[in-house]
């Protein structure tokens, strides 16, 4: 824990590589404010990551695009099984937690990790705030869902992204003094990276350098649900759907490994227009995306994103996490449903997509008031 005369000392916790994105903002902000001599003085944080040092996801270009140090503490966690992982977390963290003497754990998301963690800061009787609070699938079979129900239902404070997650904590019985609309704190990094991305271009990232492309001339896929990958007939039809309805438009997808290879045993991937290419660094992903005319994901964070830069995105769930995407932004919902990809993407190539807003404080300043509430609350 790097302390500076501190009194309020923070452990914020990441169970998985997305986290980082979410937490960044926080350690930029509280570092800013050290180094101006003002509030940050009072603040010390440590960063705890549940998985190894080794972890081949977070890699060093990772941490240079978010403008952050590595985690302070790897817990070591690496399992499959749901219930070993939770219970290695709860151990681990528990230890770590009664050797650190710490004010608030701040927890991001809906993990098994993220649960375990929470849990353990509540019996250890610390403060838990929980950043993308109020967020539901009204899935109870989706082990997520019982996580997000149980952080929620832990959190002394509870952070949201936007008006309908503030509804959904408030009817579970949440108090109004515990909740506190911030925006959605992915839109920092975006405001925050601006000035580097213009630094990028289509012809000097490595990956793409050699597809040639041209801005809005090209569309971008992303896979990440084991749930999709795992009905390889139904992903050959999607496949086959999108790659119809974009005509002579190349699709980009950078996909991790077992994506990549799950794709790649499918007729549809040989088409020539489907470009798979490696996964991207954040900076060069988010340039990449801005510059596109659509997406097609699976990823609530790609689609949060895709609103605020204005790009048209069609998500393969049925639900989304933050429906101020759907409502004000571009996302469109078309579950896993090949016809309503076709029409989708046949709509993004031909420029017909409706015409979208940035919700209400997606505005790149949701760390600024996690920070300062964290600061006024947590004594």
């Amino acid at each position: 824990m790097t302390e500076t005369n501190s009194e309020l000392k923070i452990c914020i916790f990441c169970g998985a590589r997305p986290n980082f994105m979410k937490v960044a903002p926080i350690i930029r902000i509280i570092k800013r404010k050290q180094n101006e001599g003002r509030d940050g003085r009072n603040i010390a944080y440590s960063l705890v990551y549940a998985g190894s040092e080794t972890d081949p996801t977070l890699e060093d270009s990772l941490f240079e695009d978010l403008q952050i140090p590595r985690p302070d503490v790897y817990l070591g966690v690496e399992c499959e099984n749901l219930n070993e992982l939770t219970g290695q977390v709860m151990s681990k963290f528990e230890l770590y937690l009664q050797q650190n003497n710490t004010h608030a754990v701040v927890v991001v998301d809906d993990l098994a990790s993220t649960m375990a963690a929470a849990i353990v800061a509540k019996k250890q009787g610390i403060a838990l705030a929980h950043i993308a609070a109020g967020t539901r699938s009204f899935d109870i079979n989706m082990p997520k869902e019982i996580n997000r129900l149980v952080i929620d239902g832990l959190s002394d404070v509870l952070f949201t992204a936007g008006l309908s997650n503030n509804s959904i904590a408030n009817k579970e019985g949440a108090e109004l003094s515990r909740v506190y609309m911030v925006g959605n704190i992915l839109i920092d990094n975006i405001r925050f990276n601006r000035e580097r991305m213009g630094n990028l271009s289509l012809a000097n990232i490595a990956s793409v350098s050699n597809l040639h492309l041209k801005p809005k001339q090209y569309l971008m896929f992303t896979l990440n649900r084991k749930v999709l990958m795992n009905d390889k007939a139904n992903l050959e039809r999607m496949l086959k759907a999108m790659l119809e309805a974009a005509g002579n438009m190349p699709i980009v997808a950078p996909l991790r490994e077992n994506a990549a290879q799950i794709v790649r045993s499918l007729d549809a991937a040989k088409h020539p227009n489907l470009c798979i290419v490696r996964p991207l660094g954040y900076l060069e992903f988010s340039y990449l995306l801005s510059n596109a005319a659509g997406i097609v994901t699976d990823s609530g964070n790609v689609a949060e994103e895709a609103t605020f830069t204005n790009v048209p995105c069609a998500t393969l769930n049925s639900y989304t996490e933050h429906i101020e995407t759907v409502k004000q932004g571009t996302n469109v919902l078309v579950g896993e449903d090949a016809q309503k990809l076709h029409a989708a993407v046949s709509d993004m190539v031909g420029g017909k997509w409706k015409t979208a807003t940035i919700p209400d404080r997606w505005d790149g300043r949701s760390a600024e008031r996690i920070v300062q509430t964290l600061v006024d609350l947590v004594k």
